[in-house]
């Protein structure tokens, strides 16, 4: 084989990548799926999706875990579009600066930002528990419902604008007839990027509760750690990875869709 030609063609590039998905993302997800319809003895089983589904302690956390999501993404709406929407007014300069701040936070472990929100409620002389969960999820997945926002409201042509400033709109016509709709995409993924992983979280809920609050996530991780519950905690990761499937290509269609209509109402 010439080496020369084999590297100078691209899509032999795409080799290494294709590898590392194979072996770190389609293999483990295929395990996950075997494993989840066995039982112990490695015979086929529909008992583990059932259990979920009839065990209270589960169905519960699954259904405590959507609670606190839902409360997560609507308070990161709640702050993070103001916040996106004066970024995406300020200079560009400026604007790229204030956005790095909000996302350096991103560039620390989760589990030390965690642990630097115990100590500030430690400080402030507060208790730990459903209260201090919420603040630190907000803290945790603010920035990737900024984002999102901020990035879809840049890429707003101006001219939509313009136009409705030339016919008389008001500011906040403009915001509620052009801004808005045209925005809806960007919150729409800045949901995915809070909502899902909110659910699936385990290590914030047991350092800010004291272990007193879990979520789903704590439930899959106490499930997949021991040998003889292994195959319940994978038909539970499977169950989350058919949520986060089915939210995915919902989220997408409808994304398409008022690309099509234009996005504009």
């Amino acid at each position: 084989m010439d080496l020369q030609k084999f590297v100078a063609k691209r899509s032999n590039w795409t080799i290494p990548y294709a590898l590392f998905l194979a072996f770190f993302v389609v293999l483990p997800l295929i395990l996950i799926g075997v494993y989840a319809f066995r039982n112990t003895e490695g015979s086929f089983t529909l008992q583990n999706f059932t259990r979920f589904f009839t065990q209270s302690e589960a169905l519960n956390t699954f259904i405590y875990s959507v609670g606190i999501a839902l409360i997560t993404t609507l308070l990161c709406i709640l702050f993070g579009y103001p916040a996106a929407y004066i970024l995406s007014n300020a200079e560009l300069t400026r604007g790229r600066t204030l956005i790095l701040l909000f996302i350096l936070p991103m560039w620390i472990n989760v589990l030390m930002r965690s642990l630097a929100t115990v100590a500030l409620f430690d400080f402030m002389h507060l208790k730990l528990g459903e209260g201090a969960l919420i603040f630190g999820l907000c803290y945790d997945f603010l920035p990737f419902m900024i984002y999102p926002i901020y990035n879809t409201i840049q890429k707003i042509d101006k001219s939509y604008i313009e136009a409705a400033q030339d016919l008389g709109a008001t500011r906040l016509q403009v915001f509620l007839k052009v801004i808005w709709p045209l925005s809806i995409p960007g919150i729409v993924s800045g949901i995915m990027m809070v909502f899902l992983p909110t659910i699936s979280t385990f290590a914030i809920s047991e350092i800010l509760t004291l272990n007193n609050k879990r979520l789903f996530g704590s439930i899959i991780q106490d499930n997949m750690m021991m040998s003889d519950t292994m195959n319940y905690g994978a038909a539970l990761s499977l169950i989350m990875l058919i949520i986060i499937a089915v939210t995915s290509f919902a989220t997408r269609t409808q994304n398409d869709n008022d690309l099509n209509d234009g996005g504009l109402i």
